[in-house]
This record gives structure tokens, C-alpha cells and sequence, in this order.
């Protein structure tokens, strides 16, 4: 072999060794991209997910916020009638207490009529 081959071999591997170096790192970076792209769709799709499911929830807590409020005004209503009528807890019992001391000063009455007609 001549000095010339030798050198033009020489050129020749080199060439192909920068290039099976460069397919190398063409690969490398179409993996890169392409598991770039996969991760920023899936990305997007988490982040789109997560701002439906908190839309979901605010409009679940507006509703019940709502059905709470009107549950309180029915159950004002409520008690304010049952105090109307006179069916107030707080008031039956105290009608109670009254009702039945004043049993016992009718009994007590009735005892005394009693002994004293004897």
C-alpha cells in the first residue's frame, strides 16, 4: 500500500467513525425530543385534568354552600312556627314547672278543704 491509500483508509475510517459518532448522538437527540414530547403531553393532560377536577370541586361547594343556606332558613322557619304555636322547648317546659306547681297548691288546697270539712 502507498503512502496516498494509506491516508485516503485513514480519511475514509475517520469519516465513517464521525459519522457512526454523529447517527449516535442523532439518535440520543431524537430520543430526547421525542420523551420530551411524550412528558409535555402528559403534562398538559395532568394540568387540564387538575384544573377540571378543582372547577368540579368549586362548583360542588357553591351547590352545597346553597343547599346549606336554604336548609338553615327552612329550619328557622321551622322553629320560628313550632315558638308561634307554643311547641318551643324551652318553653314547654317551663310551662311544665308552672303547670305542675300549680297542681300542687291545687292539691294542697283540696287537702285542707278536706280536713277541715271532717
Amino acid at each position: 500500500m502507498t503512502k496516498s491509500n494509506v491516508k485516503k483508509v485513514i480519511e475514509t475510517t475517520e469519516d465513517v467513525t464521525r459519522k457512526i459518532w454523529l447517527a449516535g448522538l442523532g439518535a440520543y437527540g431524537k430520543g430526547f425530543d421525542e420523551i420530551q414530547g411524550r412528558y409535555e403531553k402528559i403534562n398538559d393532560g395532568a394540568n387540564r385534568i387538575f384544573d377540571e377536577l378543582v372547577s368540579k370541586g368549586e362548583k360542588i361547594e357553591e351547590d352545597t354552600k346553597v343547599k346549606i343556606k336554604e336548609k338553615t332558613l327552612v329550619d328557622q322557619r321551622v322553629q320560628d312556627v313550632r315558638k308561634k304555636l307554643g311547641f318551643d322547648s324551652s318553653d314547654t317546659d317551663t310551662k311544665i314547672e308552672e303547670l305542675t306547681a300549680k297542681i300542687d297548691q291545687l292539691t294542697a288546697t283540696v287537702e285542707k278543704a278536706s280536713i277541715a270539712a271532717k
